[in-house]
């Protein structure tokens, strides 16, 4: 069995010349993944001396590498020489650990069973938030989203919940960005609106879309947060304006915090 084993690893067993010439052209890929892997280490930033030491990879190269991981959002840098993990490289951690089935999706089963409204889970991606998960309400009445759907975060419940989270200046960028446009009538387009309302959701703990993204339809969103502090996502619940008043559904709120935490502790233990 060993000798089966080292007959598939480069070098060992197989054919002269294989093992070397396969190593020498994945030598790039070992050095991003080896620092990759110290980015990520716990105590970060992390300065480039630690990162080239960590990884065992000369500081050349380790800078040329940590460039490109900027430039591609796996990593961000304070421009004085420290250098963390990036929006990217989180969504992706958080991504997999939602796909663990013996974790999130219980708690999110046991939310909507709870409850009896549709859950989501929807993670930021760039200037936007992404679907992982949705679970439907047992109730006839079906919301429009599904899994892979991108959404606005001002129009949002989870979207705001993000945005009151994040420092001013990074949610004043998005914004900018992003513009407010009117998805329904109800829809926030005054900036100074959705500041005033997004002090409201830093002192109760989540938001509330009120047909604001879809009409006839009302959400609450809390936040979820990666090790750092930093919003990555959130949870949601939904339900049709016409089979629950914003007061009825704001009564799930206490259920909706206890999940996102939930949920939260799982993709940090991934992330």
């Amino acid at each position: 069995m060993v000798n089966a084993i080292r007959s598939e690893v480069p070098g060992q067993g197989a054919p002269q010349g294989v093992g070397r010439s396969s190593r020498a052209g994945s030598s790039a890929l070992e050095k991003t993944l080896r620092i990759t892997e110290a980015l990520t280490a716990f105590g970060g930033p992390h300065r480039l001396a630690e990162l080239s030491a960590a990884a065992g990879v000369p500081k050349s190269s380790t800078y040329r590498i940590l460039v490109s991981l900027v430039e591609q959002g796996y990593a961000v840098t304070d421009g004085e020489g420290s250098y963390g993990v990036g929006l990217r490289l989180r969504t992706l951690a958080a991504e997999v650990s939602a796909d663990r089935p013996e974790g999130i999706v219980e708690l999110l089963e046991f939310l909507q069973k709870c409850t009896g409204q549709a859950v989501h889970l929807a993670l930021r991606s760039g200037n936007a938030l992404t679907y992982i998960r949705t679970i439907e309400s047992a109730r006839s009445h079906r919301t429009s989203s599904r899994v892979g759907a991108r959404i606005p975060l001002h129009a949002t419940a989870i979207g705001k919940a993000v945005l009151a989270h994040l420092p001013p200046e990074e949610a004043e960028g998005i914004l900018r960005a992003t513009g407010m446009p009117a998805l329904t009538r109800q829809t926030h387009t005054d900036r100074e609106v959705l500041a005033a309302e997004l002090r409201t959701v830093r002192l109760r703990g989540y938001a509330v879309d009120d047909q604001e993204y879809e009409p006839s339809v009302r959400c609450l969103g809390a936040p979820v947060f990666d090790r750092a502090g930093v919003p990555v996502g959130g949870v949601s619940l939904t339900a049709a304006a016409f089979l629950s008043t914003r007061a009825e559904l704001e009564r799930f709120s206490p259920a909706l915090l206890e999940a996102a935490r939930g949920v939260q502790r799982l993709l940090q233990l991934g992330g």
